[in-house]
């Protein structure tokens, strides 16, 4: 013992590099009783209160629990101590360049707090973001919201983007959810049929429910287009039926009772105009 004493005396840099790894075991254990602690107390809060404020806390708490672990180990050996703040104190670049890598995530995770406070939606709920991507949210972490779309897919959004974007909520503080549909037919079809075959056809669906009055949603005569009239309804169904199944089961009755009742579907076309067999003129031609 006392030959290995002498030894580490003799060798500074072994005996810190020693000390390194022991605080390194020593920080890895405590930190995985830590996180099996908070998953097991995470796991009952959660099941008790789920919400994207349950899911958020709990990732904070875990990065907390790391992040600290992680400045413990640094910060308590002359080795790591230095080598960090040579780093980061003595060179004005890198600091910079630090900063400006840690931006996005310090504006991921302040989003997150916001998002967690303001709660536009929650787990569950089905949301349509401004440029297209829709799903029902999954989980919520310090930098992203997980959303699952239609069969396998998901979608992995930027705090900071979910916070910026227009975010349309099929199922905000309701027990269903809800489709804004429009359809369009010919200029002179019969309003009052085309407003009772769509009502029927969302009716026959078995996917779609009654609103919370007990009705189904009227069909409305919105405006008159370039080629034709401009139906719109919002369809209810419940949170359990998958969305894109609900849109093709309505869609495709509403298509079949407005082809077998003969009510024309408008679509934009081009009248060709021939020359002696060459093309001379394109006039696009509305119905």
């Amino acid at each position: 013992m006392e030959a290995i004493n002498q030894f580490l005396a003799e060798h500074p840099t072994i005996s810190s590099w020693g000390k390194l790894g022991i605080n390194l075991v020593i920080a890895v254990v405590i930190c995985f009783f830590l996180l099996k602690l908070e998953k097991k107390i995470a796991k009952q809060w959660v099941s008790k209160f789920d919400g994207i404020n349950a899911r958020f806390t709990e990732k904070v708490i875990r990065f907390v629990i790391i992040f600290i672990a992680a400045m413990w180990v640094i910060m308590s050996n002359d080795i790591t101590k230095s080598f960090g703040s040579s780093l980061f104190q003595g060179t004005a670049v890198l600091a910079a360049i630090a900063g400006f890598a840690a931006k996005p995530v310090l504006s991921d995770m302040l989003c997150g707090f916001m998002l967690s406070a303001t709660k536009p939606f929650n787990i569950g709920d089905r949301i349509e973001m401004e440029d297209g991507t829709a799903g029902i949210v999954q989980d919520i972490t310090i930098r992203h919201v997980v959303l699952k779309g239609i069969d396998t897919l998901k979608y992995v959004v930027p705090n900071s983007e979910m916070n910026a974007m227009r975010i349309t909520n099929l199922s905000h503080h309701t027990k269903t959810r809800s489709i804004h549909f429009r359809f369009s037919v010919g200029l002179y079809s019969d309003v009052e049929q085309v407003k009772k075959l769509i009502a029927d056809a969302i009716k026959s669906s078995p996917f779609t429910v009654p609103r919370s009055g007990g009705d189904y949603s009227p069909v409305y005569f919105i405006r008159y287009l370039s080629n034709g009239l401009e139906m719109a309804v919002t369809v209810y169904y419940a949170p359990e039926s998958p969305t894109e199944v609900v849109k093709d089961d309505v869609n495709c009755r509403v298509n079949t009772a407005l082809n077998a009742a003969r009510i024309e579907i408008p679509y934009d076309y081009m009248t060709v105009v021939m020359n002696n067999g060459q093309p001379e003129d394109f006039e696009a031609t509305p119905t």
